[in-house]
């Protein structure tokens, strides 16, 4: 819940100051509350199904739109 809540938080900050950092950063927030959702049903909804390789594409592909973000808007 806290990720998802950040990235509530992130969300309305970009469209308030329209920072494309903030988008980017949001967008990462974003993917880690999913992984955090995915986390959840992997443990306690579906025991039985191993879901780690989808989180960690979820939580790679977050950090990644976080890197990218990062980059490009320190570029001159």
């Amino acid at each position: 819940m806290a990720s998802a809540a950040r990235a509530g938080f992130l969300i309305r900050g970009y469209r308030q100051a329209r920072e494309r950092l903030l988008l980017w950063a949001s967008l990462c927030f974003v993917g880690l509350a999913l992984n955090s959702i995915l986390l959840f049903v992997d443990l306690i909804v579906v025991p039985a199904v191993d879901l780690t390789v989808p989180r960690g594409g979820v939580a790679l592909a977050a950090m990644v739109l976080l890197l990218y973000g990062v980059v490009w808007e320190l570029r001159p």
